[in-house]
């Protein structure tokens, strides 16, 4: 009996205990505590998201590149809308009805009880006019952001721009991003969108009966604020970005720049480029579909041609083949062979734009003779330690890819491409395996063939040249934050595995490239100041050649490596190499001579566009016999119609004349 006993009331106890727990955390809900308040659904308690202002952006120089302006969005919570003058809130905001309905609607679809955005980005004059009549229309309220604004107008490819999320940006945001909040779209803006952006804010807003704010929430004890993105310090030098621009306006191509003993990337034009200006505020949807219209842009704003434009390298590609010959030992800096002013493969004569006798290293790239690079390739390729040649071909196809060749170098920029480089099994499949040898891959000796790279991927060569075997992965980032951090990738030396000896030979035919008097680069010299290069001429298929230029300064402690690709634009000399000097002068002396500016303002001007494809005529069918009868048939019986004369249009301008210079070098 005195276990039923004590068992009972101890039975009794823990029902009382948990009465009591259950009395106090009710009496902790709706009296000593707001947090739940907070929760739940109110005519008059809003909770109202701040954004915070995405990071700047600054170049080298600390330059601010990248700011912030406000702007203002007018939300809506459907379910407290209520009848309103519908027309006078139109001509606020400067919409029509229609654009008012499917606003409205999308809002509805979205949810009736949350806010959703109803106009975005106004500007600071509507905001102004909206708030003196905001109470005439329940249901609606205004919140502010900031979006980018790029004082320069300039390197639309390197920032990238900042675009509504979509659906899939929000299901991937583990509850971050919200309908109507905005994302990192390309360039520098999507690949650190998640250092840009900072964090949301809340306010716990108070409203009253006429849809006036009255403040925030309990003196804002449980609102928390926004935190604004980190800054972040570029590496573009943007003297010689703005330069580079200018010099490639109206033509199409790229021009690279990086700093050797960091990899940071000092110059990134893609041509054409945009203002990304017009990637921002109410317009930017038609601006897009205005951009990537053909007729009006048939040459593809929107490739970031220095990561994802291929391009033969062309002759710009024998320096390291030469490398290679060295470091393999099938010839040195005295190795001569016989220049005819061509190169005999089997039966297959490739030409030489010289008949340069018996040439050697030096000369042979400071002339680009395409004889002697050619007897360098077939001596790697031909090497007796290998068992055939497809091998040999797989040895030297592995070592040139160590250069960065046919495979992505990681720049901090999203798509960037591999470039192309085959190995054998590519031409096992095409020719069978015991069908093809170097005779048949002869092109790629001289940098052409199956072989493309990207602008960055030219540079980076430059810029191995110029460490004498090593790079550092190129880069766009130097520091994020008040800490100054950077990846560890970007501050890791990648060898080429080519002794450093070998390099001077190839770098004394480079620089006679520029100032000797044989050089094909003599357009790229610079006073005072060594600077070593090859000019490229690579063939196009689809029109002129490319102008190529690739190279470094001064020879000594180099601080500049450089690409530039000109389409269209025929030899490397021309334009390329010029562009190159420009550009390299403006970097190290901050000024370019007296004498070369009236030609840095003749390139500028100078147009050199593709020629775009002829539109194909459809040709009428002939008549057959019988149908010519029908013909006559028809036009005895057709009544006669007096005649319209043909009127040729008056041409009332002239055609743009493109004048381009007169060269006769290489």
């Amino acid at each position: 009996m005195d276990n039923l006993f004590n068992r009972k009331y101890i039975i009794q106890g823990l029902f009382i205990a948990i009465a009591l727990i259950l009395l106090g955390t009710l009496f902790y809900i709706q009296v000593a505590s707001d947090k739940y308040f907070l929760s739940a659904e109110s005519n008059v308690l809003r909770k109202l998201y701040t954004f915070p202002a995405r990071g700047v952006i600054l170049d080298r120089n600390e330059k601010v590149l990248v700011q912030n302006e406000p702007v203002y969005d007018l939300m809506v919570i459907p379910n407290q809308v209520k009848d309103f003058d519908t027309l006078a809130l139109c001509n606020i905001v400067g919409i029509d009805m229609k654009r008012f309905k499917k606003s409205f609607n999308k809002a509805m679809s979205q949810s009736r009880y949350q806010p959703s955005i109803f106009e975005k980005q106004l500007s600071i004059q509507i905001y102004a006019a909206l708030s003196e009549q905001l109470s005439r229309f329940p249901g609606f309220f205004v919140q502010s952001r900031t979006v980018r604004y790029y004082p320069d107008s300039a390197a639309g490819h390197f920032f990238g721009f900042v675009k509504e999320v979509s659906q899939k940006d929000i299901d991937e945001s583990e509850g971050y991003y919200r309908p109507g909040d905005y994302i990192g779209k390309g360039g520098v803006e999507k690949q650190y969108n998640d250092v840009l952006r900072g964090e949301k804010g809340i306010i716990n807003m108070l409203y009253d009966a006429h849809n006036v704010p009255k403040g925030s929430y309990a003196e804002g004890r449980f609102d928390t604020l926004a935190r604004s993105g980190e800054k972040v310090v570029s590496s573009l030098d943007f003297r010689i970005q703005k330069l580079g621009e200018q010099l490639m306006k109206n033509k199409v191509g790229s021009i690279v720049a990086i700093e050797p003993a960091t990899g940071e990337i000092l110059a990134f034009v893609s041509s054409p480029g945009y203002d990304p200006n017009l990637m921002v505020g109410r317009q930017q949807g038609n601006n897009y579909m205005d951009l990537i219209n053909q007729e009006k842009n048939p040459n593809r704003v929107f490739t970031v041609r220095p990561i994802q434009g291929y391009y033969s390298p062309g002759s710009a590609f024998k320096p390291l083949d030469a490398l290679l010959g060295l470091q393999e030992g099938v010839i040195d800096p005295n190795t001569t062979f016989n220049c005819p002013g061509y190169f005999m493969a089997g039966n297959h004569r490739v030409k030489c734009e010289h008949v340069d006798g018996p040439i050697a290293l030096r000369k042979g790239l400071a002339r680009s003779c395409n004889t002697y690079a050619l007897y360098v390739f077939q001596k790697l390729i031909t090497q007796k330690k290998f068992a055939n040649q497809r091998i040999a071909y797989d040895a030297w196809q592995q070592k040139v890819k160590k250069f960065g060749l046919g495979e992505k170098l990681g720049v901090d920029l999203p798509a960037e491409r591999t470039g192309r480089l085959y190995n054998s099994d590519f031409y096992n499949k095409r020719y069978g395996n015991r069908a093809w040898g170097y005779t048949t891959v002869i092109s790629l000796g001289i940098g052409q063939g199956e072989m493309d790279a990207t602008p960055l991927q030219m540079a980076n060569i430059m810029a191995i040249i110029a460490n004498r075997g090593y790079y550092i992965k190129p880069h766009l980032i130097k520091a994020i934050g008040e800490n100054r951090t950077i990846k560890k990738e970007y501050a890791r030396k990648n060898y080429v595995d080519v002794d450093a000896r070998h390099f001077e030979p190839v770098i004394d035919g480079m620089q006679d490239a520029v100032s000797a008097p044989w050089g094909t680069a003599r357009q790229s010299m610079i006073d005072n100041i060594i600077m070593c290069g090859k000019t490229g001429t690579v063939q196009n298929p689809r029109g002129k050649n490319h102008s190529v230029f690739i190279g470094f300064a001064p020879r000594d402690n180099p601080k500049i490596a450089i690409a530039v690709i000109v389409e269209n634009a025929g030899y490397g000399s021309s334009y390329a190499a010029p562009i190159a000097s420009y550009i390299t002068e403006k970097y190290l002396k901050d000024s370019i001579a007296v004498n070369k500016r009236a030609s840095v303002e003749w390139m500028k001007k100078q147009v050199i566009l593709p020629v775009p494809p002829k539109p194909k005529v459809k040709l009428k069918p002939l008549l057959t016999d019988s149908a010519k009868k029908d013909s006559i048939k028809n036009a005895v019986k057709a009544p006669k119609t007096l005649a319209t004369p043909s009127v040729k249009p008056v041409q009332t301008t002239k055609p743009i004349e493109i004048v381009k210079p007169i060269q006769t070098t290489k």
